[in-house]
């Protein structure tokens, strides 16, 4: 099956190094990350880690959406935000499970080892 792209494009695109970010999703097995809220038990099945960079500082992660099962069986989403109000540091009194999830983010973004070349330039 062909497809042909119906877009022109001209320019030179400059990328905004205000604030980078970079989003990355991870899927969990199943029954391996309970999160509770208001005392109900959410079963997580995916979350998706936002990290940046502010002003070419270092790359922070900011907040993990869950996406989690709720004990009615419903999918729901869980935002958790990593830093803290100030936006200059980790939040205190976030679950080390949660940093867990952000560590194993972090390392399969750098793992999975995707290179690209564009087309015609191999």
């Amino acid at each position: 099956m062909e497809s042909s792209v119906d877009l022109s494009a001209t320019g030179e695109p400059v990328i905004v190094q205000e604030d980078t970010q970079v989003h990355v999703g991870i899927d969990f097995r199943p029954g391996t990350l309970t999160l509770t809220r208001n005392g109900k038990d959410f079963a997580a099945y995916h979350a998706l880690v936002q990290f940046g960079s502010v002003h070419a500082n270092p790359w922070a992660a900011q907040e993990v959406k869950f996406s989690a099962k709720g004990p009615d069986g419903k999918s729901v989403g869980l935002t958790v935000d990593l830093l803290n109000d100030a936006g200059d540091g980790p939040r205190a009194g976030v679950p080390s499970a949660i940093w867990k999830v952000v560590a194993l983010a972090a390392t399969s973004a750098g793992d999975v080892g995707i290179t690209y070349t564009p087309p015609g330039r191999a």
